[in-house]
């Protein structure tokens, strides 16, 4: 039976065409220098007319003193057209069973085609497995600054009408980077970067019945337009650019995604080389954290709203209570300096007075907005902003999909409100979102009614100048990320909705 994992044989037959892309199979390179803090000669925010290019926000791989404690880890993905890439590639996600994991696939990265290369591609006579295919230059350039924790914009490819759609998607550093592409090994730059070499072995007869169920029920193909470019253009590719890097990888992995024992073998390889986030779970609480005094009155309150017992309408009056008593809270961390006012008996008393610019609420959707009356309530004429932030199915990386926000936000104190914070993925977009507005980091104050202790040490490890409120913390995070022993769905019990069967208690920003 074959080994789960092998070590990739050398063609050296096919290895001599390829010798102008890759270095000698025995060359040792020499050991990547290791980024300990963000380049000084880039600006903190590179903008353009329209949109922020990457973030300034600080990545949770980042220290207290803002420098990075480990690179990314990046896992390179090669292998043929539909040998199961993408697939394995989602069960090292699931195993590893991280909150900061990206997903970047080659596929995205097709240059974009003249109009006769157009008219070449709609009858199927134009080469897409080939080098020159791609944008190398753009792959690189993304995964640099995906390894330097700098948010990025990734193309997006229609393979119906072989083109790039207008809209570009925001993808996010992360501790451990998985990219995935026929071509993945096939430039001495990309080479550089990936710090495992994976090549996903399928047989051809396999990949040949995958790629007909993919093109004709997904891109609209015709079978014998895919049996054409699949002889013209795919199978002699594969011979000729992809195969022979088998030699490059580090771990080959035959039959792909059926072959499980190869799979959990890379997963511990990855959790023995990367620094996870769970890694500082155990650490005390940190000094930026502020928890609402546990009075009676407070402890009483939080019985109620944890009892699964508890009606909606019960359920929303004593958590209106409660954020009202967090929002005062957050306001008296607010900087104040000493005034002086005269009363109508004439007299002067000495008082203080908030010295900051304004008051800015900001709501991370949805269950954020349920915090809005009681700010409202008591700032008057504060300013509300809001973000839409959700999960990809695929990746389990929380992106943003919609933002609102006052133009001049930067000299404002911002209150970030999210009813709930399990393991603060959300929360740490959301405050990356606000740095990207130039909003300084001391002035954002994030808000929440419960807290876990993994949320909390992950937005402080990431962001040590942000204030956390919260009205408590517990300890535990199970294996679905739902805080224990919780509150439960708060947007469901808010809003009255039924709760999908993966619920956990970042839904609200996570899953909406």
């Amino acid at each position: 039976s074959a080994k789960p994992c092998a070590l990739s044989p050398t063609d050296s037959s096919s290895a001599e065409s390829l010798d102008r892309l890759y270095p000698p199979v025995g060359s040792t390179k020499p050991p990547r220098k290791r980024t300990t803090s963000q380049c000084k000669s880039e600006p903190p925010l590179l903008r353009t007319s329209k949109r922020t290019i990457y973030t300034a926000g600080r990545p949770p791989w980042y220290n207290e003193h803002g420098t990075q404690s480990k690179e990314a880890f990046v896992i390179g993905l090669g292998g043929g057209s539909a040998s199961g890439k993408t697939t394995v590639a989602t069960m090292i996600i699931e195993a590893l069973d991280v909150p900061w994991v990206v997903l970047l696939s080659m596929d995205s990265f097709y240059k974009v085609l003249t109009k006769q290369q157009q008219e070449q591609a709609a009858s199927n006579d134009f080469n897409f497995d080939h080098p020159d295919a791609f944008d190398f230059d753009l792959i690189i350039a993304t995964l640099k600054k995906l390894k330097q924790g700098k948010s990025v914009k990734i193309p997006i490819y229609d393979f119906t009408t072989h083109s790039r759609k207008k809209e570009w998607k925001t993808l996010y550093g992360a501790n451990v980077i998985i990219f995935e592409g026929i071509m993945a090994f096939a430039d001495k730059e990309l080479l550089k970067l990936l710090d495992l070499k994976i090549f996903v072995d399928t047989d051809s007869d396999i990949r040949l019945v995958r790629r007909l169920r993919r093109d004709i029920s997904e891109r609209g193909r015709d079978i014998e337009g895919v049996i054409k470019q699949y002889n013209k253009f795919v199978k002699p590719a594969f011979d000729q650019y992809i195969q022979p890097t088998m030699r490059l990888a580090d771990i080959v992995v035959p039959r792909g995604s059926g072959n499980t024992v190869a799979i959990d073998l890379i997963v511990q390889h990855v959790h023995s080389q990367a620094a996870l986030a769970s890694a500082h779970q155990c650490h005390p609480l940190p000094q930026t954290l502020s928890v609402l005094k546990s009075t009676p009155q407070v402890r009483g309150m939080h019985t109620i709203i944890r009892n699964k017992e508890t009606s909606r309408d019960e359920f929303i009056f004593y958590s209106k209570r409660l954020m009202r008593l967090l929002i005062e809270h957050a306001l008296s961390l607010l900087p104040f300096q000493s005034c002086t006012v005269q009363t109508p008996q004439g007299q002067d008393y000495e008082g203080r007075m908030y010295s900051g610019k304004q008051i800015t609420g900001v709501s991370i959707l949805r269950a954020g907005e349920t915090m809005e009356p009681a700010l409202r309530a008591v700032c008057k004429d504060v300013r509300i902003g809001t973000i839409l932030i959700q999960t990809n199915c695929n990746t389990g990386e929380p992106e943003l999909h919609y933002l609102r926000l006052p133009k001049d936000i930067s000299e404002d104190h911002v209150i970030l409100m999210d009813c709930t914070v399990s393991t603060g993925a959300a929360a740490m977009m959301a405050v990356r979102v606000l740095l990207d507005h130039d909003v300084p980091e001391d002035k954002i104050f994030l808000l929440s009614l419960l807290m876990a202790e993994m949320g909390v040490h992950s937005v402080a490890y990431a962001f040590p100048r942000v204030k956390i409120i919260t009205t408590a913390v517990d300890k535990k995070v199970n294996d679905l990320f739902r805080i224990i022993p919780g509150i439960g769905n708060f947007g469901d019990r808010y809003f009255g909705t039924d709760a999908p069967p993966d619920w956990s208690d970042d839904e609200d920003a996570l899953s909406t």
